[in-house]
């Protein structure tokens, strides 16, 4: 990684009398950081315009690392891209469809006129496929890297609508949930694209588990999407019941009722069970998670595979971790209710 670092410190760009008054405003390297995020309820029926609870998952970042160097002789940008980091093994391969479309939307609204050629690094903890906004903190993280690169402000609002735009790319309709979380300082109450801080009085932990099988986001929409188009109504019952459950579960977190949250988050398991979302690994670490004492547990994210978050108290969290393990977690994180963010951007 640092041998990247100094490959990429040691491109500059062109030399261009246009490009002169710009380029001194330039890094030579521009960084940035974003980190994972866990849906606490509402995954799916928020792209119907149901609320969602996301937390913020800082211990899961990453970081982008931009550099730039004169274009193809064609005069046309290009961008290569370079992913390390314990989520992945280090390779250097062509750069994505989501990534050329956001840096090309990056240049265009930011006015970055010289088509260079950029050179990215995605240094990341986040495992993909499993729920935790992996490719949106990338995003995120490469339009921040980019700002610092070319001297540009961004505001939260920018970087939302660049993450959209490569989010869209990557997985068709977003509701814009895992742009705004994995830029969140705190855990997040989201709908119809509008997000505000959730007022918490409660101590606990959140417990994620990985189970080891990437989620299959897309094949789950579709899944979900057919079962409504087969039952006239059930798209209403989703979201209707959907939307009880979260709105339950906000007031639980600020009201101090643990035993509430926890159950609202197993009967939402079982919504997206019933739907044919979870699987019977998933349902095991469930069922271990609650043996263990947790006040409730459930699938996070697209579903088919990918991660459980389980509330918990403090003290449960030990054995709790343990059974999860036991029941085929191939790695965990805590994450506490009341913890913040420090380093959003």
């Amino acid at each position: 990684m640092q041998k990247r670092q100094r490959e990429l410190s040691a491109l500059t760009p062109p030399t261009s009398a246009e490009g002169q008054s710009e380029n001194r405003r330039a890094r030579s390297v521009g960084v940035g950081h974003a980190h994972a995020k866990a849906i606490v309820l509402g995954e799916h029926a928020v792209v119907y315009g149901a609320p969602a609870l996301a937390l913020p998952v800082p211990q899961l970042r990453v970081t982008a690392s931009v550099g730039c160097s004169s274009p193809s002789p064609d005069g046309q940008g290009d961008v290569s891209l370079t992913m390390t980091g314990s989520a992945s093994r280090p390779v250097a391969t062509q750069a994505s469809d989501s990534l050329r479309r956001l840096t090309d939307e990056f240049r265009a609204t930011m006015g970055v006129a010289e088509r260079l050629h950029l050179d990215v690094i995605l240094d990341c903890a986040i495992p993909a496929g499993r729920g935790l906004g992996s490719s949106a903190a990338c995003a995120r993280a490469v339009v921040f890297a980019l700002a610092d690169l070319f001297g540009r402000e961004v505001t939260q609002s920018m970087a939302f609508d660049l993450v959209q735009t490569a989010e869209s790319v990557a997985h068709g309709r977003a509701s814009g949930v895992d742009a705004t979380a994995v830029g969140a300082c705190a855990p997040l109450l989201f709908q119809e694209g509008e997000a505000q801080e959730l007022p918490i009085d409660c101590d606990g932990l959140f417990i994620i588990a990985d189970s080891g099988v990437m989620g299959r986001t897309k094949d789950a929409v579709e899944l979900l999407r057919e079962g409504f188009l087969r039952h006239s109504g059930a798209r209403e019952r989703f979201v209707r019941r959907a939307t009880e459950l979260t709105d339950e579960a906000r007031h639980a977190l600020a009201d101090d009722r643990p035993e509430e949250l926890g159950r609202r988050l197993t009967d939402y398991h079982e919504l997206l069970r019933a739907a044919g979302l979870s699987t019977d690994r998933i349902d095991a670490l469930v069922a271990a998670a609650l043996t263990a004492g947790s006040f409730g547990a459930k699938i996070t994210g697209g579903g088919m595979g990918g991660c459980v978050i389980a509330l918990t108290r403090a003290e449960q969290a030990r054995e709790v971790t343990r059974q999860l393990r036991e029941a085929g977690a191939v790695q965990t994180w805590a994450v506490p209710l009341r913890g913040r963010v420090e380093h959003a951007l």
